[in-house]
């Protein structure tokens, strides 16, 4: 199973998501080909409603705490409502930061 799809499924199961995209990045960075160390996470749930984005990102963190330990070297992560996500960002996903590598 790839790290990919098991992000799909923890996050599937935790958040029950109407939007989930994972993007796996890691060949627009200086790593092997056929990585799997970062990601791209856009998640629209009702569990995010009257919660903060710090909040949402930890619980995220929570879900993903092995892989984040293990496996992930970045990830960028996009949580929304379902209001927010109709409202501003459906069309118009914020595009993830440069990555600079371990010690750059």
């Amino acid at each position: 199973m790839t790290i990919e799809s098991i992000i799909e499924q923890k996050l599937m199961s935790a958040f029950s998501p109407v939007v989930l995209d994972v993007v796996n990045e890691s060949n627009q960075h200086n790593v092997p080909p056929g990585s799997e160390s970062h990601f791209k996470v856009v998640i629209v749930s009702e569990e995010f409603e009257e919660e903060r984005l710090i909040k949402r990102h930890r619980a995220v963190n929570k879900v993903l705490a092995t892989e984040l330990a293990e496996h992930i070297h970045a990830l960028a992560l996009h949580t929304y409502t379902k209001k927010e996500w109709h409202d501003h960002y459906a069309d118009n996903t914020p595009l993830s930061p440069k990555c600079l590598g371990g010690g750059k």
